[in-house]
């Protein structure tokens, strides 16, 4: 289904920001990506509402985001530290949210975000302008996490590729296309999105490098942003995926899982199952159908 607004997941970088832990990380101000969000949501005076729902540590992270924003040129920042289901329904909030540009949510645990924001007034309102205006969704890490249909919870590298070691759970249901995955390279998280796709074969898995991200217009059209790679699992067309038929603990097979690799202004089109490699790349076909 067509939607007139604009999805932005970011993979996440505990590298930027003033701490070593990713809690205390704010992404992207140097490297451009928040800019492009302030440039999708209407320039430097769009209304941008951060959620820190799932940190945390969420006065931290606002201060870090308003400051962000700020050196931006942006000052229509709003924070919405939304803590229950009570505060996702606060009068004030819903009318706020009618009239902003852009909702951002930061990094940490993506399962907080579905349990005090998804079914309620505020979420029905984030997805009928997403639907039907041009209002940008951003999310890092655990706010990009949720954005699918199906969603990843958890999962160690160690028990990789075997069955069950991924935990799954429905997402904000933004987009239906994808399973998205953060930190992707960095924290080897390979084996979880390929068991997360065997276990769900008709969606593409989307694994997000740090300081990294997709524009997604259209609920359709996507591109590439930040220094990092998007790692592309297209299941579609599997030969061979035993998830469903061994036991919990054993390991899987699958075969002929696609993988495509996209970088800074390569371009994804969902429906025509095309990729289209950016100018700027060294490159050996122009198109490359999935």
């Amino acid at each position: 289904m067509s939607v007139k607004g604009i999805l932005i997941p970011i993979g996440g970088n505990e590298d930027k920001g003033n701490g070593e832990n990713e809690r205390y990380t704010l992404e992207y101000i140097t490297e451009g990506i928040l800019s492009r969000i302030l440039k999708e949501s209407g320039g430097k005076q769009a209304t941008v509402i951060v959620i820190p729902t799932a940190s945390s540590i969420p006065v931290e992270v606002s201060r870090n985001y308003r400051e962000a924003f700020d050196k931006l040129g942006c000052e229509r920042v709003h924070i919405m530290d939304i803590r229950s289901r009570e505060d996702a329904e606060t009068p004030e909030y819903l009318e706020l949210m009618r009239k902003a540009d852009c909702v951002m949510f930061s990094g940490g645990d993506q399962s907080k975000i579905v349990k005090y924001i998804g079914g309620t007034a505020l979420d029905d309102i984030i997805k009928d302008r997403y639907h039907n205006e041009r209002f940008v969704i951003a999310g890092t890490s655990a706010g990009a996490m949720c954005m699918g249909e199906e969603m990843i919870t958890g999962g160690g590298v160690q028990e990789a590729f075997t069955k069950g070691a991924t935990g799954m759970g429905k997402g904000m249901g933004y987009i239906h296309n994808f399973i998205i995955d953060s930190h992707f390279i960095r924290r080897g998280r390979f084996g979880r999105l390929a068991e997360a796709v065997a276990r769900f074969p008709k969606l593409i898995g989307i694994g997000l490098a740090e300081d990294t991200g997709l524009v997604i217009k259209n609920g359709n059209e996507c591109e590439v942003i930040g220094s990092g790679m998007v790692i592309l699992f297209d299941p579609r067309r599997l030969i061979h995926n035993n998830q469903a038929v061994v036991k919990e603990g054993s390991p899987m097979s699958i075969t002929n899982l696609k993988i495509h690799i996209l970088a800074n202004g390569d371009e994804l089109n969902i429906k025509k199952r095309k990729v289209v490699f950016s100018p700027m790349h060294l490159k050996l076909t122009d198109v490359e159908t999935l």
